[in-house]
């Protein structure tokens, strides 16, 4: 029985050897890892994991596929077909253009205005019941004007609707922000969830290379058939990690084909630009060039230019009038009749009594006062922010160099595990399986360390001069 034993383990080994130590080799670098390689077989008569795993799977995995080329064009790509078909940042132009039609309009207030009236009206004229004329009345009035003084008033209205040409803009900048940093982190998760798929590919297909070699060794020995209920448990665990996580990845692919259309260019590898923290100093004088920042400023800028419009609204004005008129009358007893008038003057506008007027200025100035805390309080904000997110990106980084390092030993015990329990009969099948789950367990933890990182560095960008100024 002992040599029964030590037979089937012999071909467990043979079956099930390249599991592990095909995963053997030199402590992997602090990088995420790459598409899976499909491990070959050490020996002629091993189990095929390849055609195992897909034989099990029964599914198309083309969805794994990676794009090998450069990941700061592939994100550019995205982005730039993003900004280009969103109707939400379409509408925001138009409004933003709108917005500089306000300001053309507010400019002209200090041109000259002519305004030209012309009536025509049918006259009949009856004297103690009797007619004594009827005909027609003909007039045309042409009057002009213009701003001569108005202690600033115009100039004031012109600077705020300039100051709000620029809150729109800055809003623009912002919106595209968003759409620009929504893309990305879109993009980020897709490749995090393909990298999870094909470690959990990979995860599978050892675990079904596993049952097959375990129902081969218990049609020997049915007293195994506990160590095969086990191997088929943990294969069909590791077959909902993976469905779980393919249902995740089109998940995301449709949220990213609202924004980018489809159809959708491979899954992007990892950015080393994303994968970097940059400089804190740095970092922090760019928050003020921020569209966010841009915008508070400008909106302060402008209900400050309002309170000094409403401020000069309330003082004396001056302005220059003109106008010249032409009346001809047709019929009557005098016959017919013509009448020029042509008069020019500057006419002044002194308030005297406006109640309310104090407190509209008042209000003004509480408004802008108000939008000034709120730009500072913005602003720190986004500092503290920034700090937030500057520790957890070193301590992700962190946390993915240390994965790094268990993965080396995690590599190890399983193969020792996997050694132990063909050769030696020292280990249970339980161990083995629990090695490979952790093992790939921690590669998973891995990938979504990286992922995280660059995920905060994307963030971190947003909040200065934006995410896409450093890929490009």
């Amino acid at each position: 029985m002992l040599y029964l034993h030590r037979h089937l383990s012999a071909l467990g080994l043979a079956l099930f050897g390249s599991l592990a130590l095909a995963q053997s080799g030199p402590p992997r670098k602090a990088v995420p890892p790459a598409a899976p390689v499909a491990e070959t077989p050490a020996q002629s008569g091993r189990c095929n994991e390849d055609d195992a795993g897909l034989s099990r799977l029964g599914r198309d995995m083309s969805a794994l596929e990676t794009d090998n080329g450069d990941p700061r064009a592939a994100l550019q790509s995205l982005i730039d077909k993003s900004l280009s078909r969103s109707k939400a940042l379409g509408a925001v132009r138009l409004l933003t253009e709108a917005a500089r039609y306000d300001l053309e309009e507010t400019r002209a207030l200090a041109r000259p205005t002519a305004t030209l009236s012309l009536s025509a009206n049918g006259v009949h004229q009856n004297v103690g019941g009797v007619t004594v004329g009827s005909g027609g009345q003909y007039s045309a009035t042409l009057s002009a004007g213009m701003p001569l003084w108005d202690a600033g008033r115009i100039q004031k209205l012109t600077e705020w609707r300039k100051e709000l040409a620029e809150v729109a803009l800055q809003g623009q900048r912002s919106a595209e922000e968003q759409v620009s940093l929504n893309v990305v982190t879109l993009a980020l998760d897709r490749s995090r969830y393909v990298l999870q798929g094909q470690v959990y590919t990979q995860y599978v297909r050892k675990m079904a290379c596993l049952v097959d070699a375990l129902e081969i060794i218990t049609k020997a020995d049915r007293g195994r058939a506990s160590e095969l209920v086990q191997a088929q448990k943990s294969l069909q665990q590791a077959d909902l990690s993976l469905e779980q996580t393919m249902s995740a990845l089109r998940q995301t692919e449709v949220r990213l084909k609202r924004l980018v259309g489809e159809p959708l260019p491979p899954s992007i590898g990892m950015s080393v630009q994303l994968s970097v923290l940059p400089d804190l100093e740095q970092m922090q004088s760019d928050i003020l060039l921020g569209a966010d920042v841009a915008q508070a400023e400008a909106q302060a800028r402008s209900q400050r230019s309002f309170a000094e419009s409403v401020i000069a609204g309330q003082k004396p004005t001056v302005n220059l009038t003109g106008s010249a008129s032409a009346l001809f009358r047709s019929g009557g007893p005098a016959g017919d009749q013509r009448t020029n008038d042509i008069g020019a003057g500057v006419s002044v506008t002194i308030p005297i009594l406006q109640p309310g007027a104090q407190a509209q200025a008042s209000a003004a100035v509480q408004r802008y006062r108000a939008m000034v805390m709120q730009r500072d309080e913005a602003i720190e904000a986004k500092r503290y922010r920034l700090l937030e997110m500057n520790e957890v990106g070193l301590s992700t980084l962190d946390r993915a160099r240390r994965i790094v390092e268990i993965l080396r030993n995690s590599d190890r015990v399983r193969a020792s595990t996997l050694q132990q329990w063909q050769q030696l009969g020292r280990r249970s099948l339980f161990d083995v399986m629990a090695a490979e789950g952790d093992y790939y367990s921690m590669r998973v933890a891995h990938v979504n360390a990286m992922f995280d990182a660059q995920q905060i560095v994307a963030l971190i960008w947003s909040m200065g001069r934006g995410v896409a100024t450093p890929l490009r």
